[in-house]
C-alpha cells in the first residue's frame, strides 16, 4: 500500500540540515565559477509535460544564457535522501536566487513527478503551495506513462516499482544549458547549494 505523501515537516527538516551542511563545509570554498569547466554530458529533448495548473507545456524551455535544475521525486517517497532532499535542495536555491534577482532570471527551476497516475495537477498544485516559491519554480508531470518512459530514458533517470507501491530511484538534479545538454548531475553526496550556484555561474555566466 502506497504511503501518504511526503510531510512538509521532514522537508524543513532537511532544508535545515543542508543549511548545517554548508556551515560546516566553511572548512572548504566552493570553486570560483569560470575557473573549471563542465563539459556537456548528453544532449535531452523537450519533451510534453502537465504543469501544476494542468497546461501542457514543452519542458525544457529556456532562452538563451538560462539554465534547468531538474528534480525527479514522486510525492509518496519517505527516504530521508530521496525526494525530500531533493525537494529541500531545490527550495535553498529558490531563497538563494531571490536574493539574486540577475542570476534568477537565468535559472529555471523544475520538480518533475515521476508517478503521474498519483502526483495528479492538484497534487502538485499543493507541494507548489507548500513550497511558496519566490523565483521560477514549475512543478510538473508527464501527461502518460509513455511519455514519462521517454523523459525518464533521455535524461537517465532510473525508476522501478517494489512490491509495497513505492518506487525505487536514485536521487539525481540535473544542470540543463540553453541548448539542452545535461552539464552536470547531482547526487546525494553533491548537495551543497554553493557547488551548484558555482555551476549556474559557469555555465551561464552573467552578461557583460
Amino acid at each position: 500500500m502506497r504511503k501518504p505523501p511526503m510531510k512538509l515537516a521532514s522537508m524543513w527538516l532537511l532544508a535545515a540540515s543542508l543549511a548545517a551542511r554548508a556551515g560546516a563545509g566553511a572548512l572548504y570554498e566552493a570553486p570560483a565559477p569560470g575557473s573549471y569547466e563542465l563539459p556537456p554530458i548528453a544532449s535531452v529533448s523537450q519533451h510534453p509535460l502537465v504543469d501544476a495548473d494542468g497546461a501542457s507545456v514543452g519542458f525544457p524551455q529556456l532562452a538563451k544564457g538560462q539554465v534547468a535544475l531538474v528534480a525527479f521525486i514522486y510525492r509518496g517517497c519517505h527516504e530521508a535522501q530521496g525526494c525530500p532532499a531533493s525537494l529541500a535542495l531545490l527550495r535553498e536555491l529558490d531563497r538563494e536566487l531571490e536574493s539574486t534577482p540577475e542570476r534568477a532570471a537565468r535559472v529555471r527551476l523544475a520538480t518533475v513527478s515521476f508517478d503521474p497516475e498519483n502526483d495528479t495537477p492538484e497534487r502538485m498544485r499543493e507541494l507548489r503551495e507548500q513550497m511558496a516559491p519566490k523565483t521560477d519554480w514549475s512543478f510538473l508531470a508527464p501527461a502518460s506513462a509513455d511519455a514519462l518512459a521517454r523523459l525518464l530514458a533521455d535524461l537517465g533517470q532510473d525508476v522501478s516499482p517494489l512490491e509495497n507501491g513505492a518506487l525505487r530511484h536514485v536521487l539525481k538534479i540535473f544542470l540543463v544549458d540553453d541548448r539542452l545538454r545535461i552539464r552536470n548531475v547531482y547526487s546525494a553526496g553533491l548537495l551543497d547549494p554553493r557547488l551548484v550556484i558555482a555551476d549556474i555561474d559557469t555555465v551561464a555566466p552573467r552578461a557583460p
